[in-house]
């Protein structure tokens, strides 16, 4: 296993502890509509997939999951920069790729990708 399930166990939390409170309301019926999320990483030591329930849970896992919204390819070494920095500007132009699945996978990785600093 790599270190990259703990980095996006520790942002998952993050994740949520800012999303819960945002899940309420008119503005929250919006967030809503993007849930359940699933975001798999690639790298060359495997895959890790990261998925978003529609209460705002966040769980980590090894492997991909099934039907993701959105893969992200990166090398190991630039990904645990990204998850453990949390800074695009610390990595070179093109280090990690991300390809939407979904339209709601492409709207929430505007939205979560410097959360992430993917």
């Amino acid at each position: 296993m790599t270190c990259t399930l703990g980095l996006l166990e520790k942002a998952g939390k993050e994740v949520e502890a800012q999303l819960k409170p945002q899940l309420s309301g008119l503005f929250g019926g919006m967030i809503r509509g993007y849930l359940p999320q699933t975001w798999v990483f690639e790298t060359e030591e495997g895959a890790t997939s990261l998925h978003v329930e529609k209460d705002g849970r966040v769980t980590a896992s090894s492997g991909a999951l099934p039907s993701p919204d959105l893969t992200i390819r990166a090398r190991h070494s630039a990904l645990a920069t990204a998850l453990k920095e949390r800074k695009r500007d610390s990595l070179p132009p093109g280090a990690i790729s991300a390809t939407p699945h979904t339209e709601k996978g492409r709207m929430a990785f505007q939205f979560f990708r410097s959360r992430l600093g993917v």
